[in-house]
């Protein structure tokens, strides 16, 4: 068996944690048959996800919570950048939220947000109610 011998830097880790959530998201989306484009860089743009139904194009940011309650404050991050989705998912339950671009502060279970199971199935449900 393959045995890591890197040690990772706790920055280092953090990044791949995220970059794993972009991913998976990016997965979900591929199966659903969207066009799912990852930028090289994300920097100022926030997006994260750019995916397309051949047509129309939607910006996405992604987000994990180092949380289980559903009642976290979350911000905005995003100022003077157009998105369509903040998607947020929680790195201690099996949850996530789709969220609109809001301004200020909100919980993540806020009216406005669409609430996921972590799988394929229920994200596409969720996806396509949001």
């Amino acid at each position: 068996m393959p045995v890591k011998t890197l040690q990772t830097s706790t920055e280092t880790k953090k990044h791949y944690k995220s970059i794993s959530y972009e991913t998976l998201l990016a997965s979900w989306l591929l199966q659903d048959s969207w066009e799912v484009f990852m930028p090289m860089i994300d920097h100022g743009m926030k997006t994260d996800v750019l995916v397309s139904d051949g047509i129309k194009f939607y910006r996405i940011q992604v987000k994990s919570l180092n949380c289980i309650d559903e009642n976290t404050i979350v911000s905005e991050q995003w100022q003077d950048v157009e998105i369509d989705f903040v998607i947020y998912f929680s790195r201690c339950a099996n949850w996530g939220y789709i969220a609109p671009p809001f301004k200020g502060r909100r919980p993540v279970n806020h009216s406005q947000h669409v609430r996921f199971h972590q799988h394929p199935e229920n994200f596409r449900k969720a996806f396509n109610r949001a």
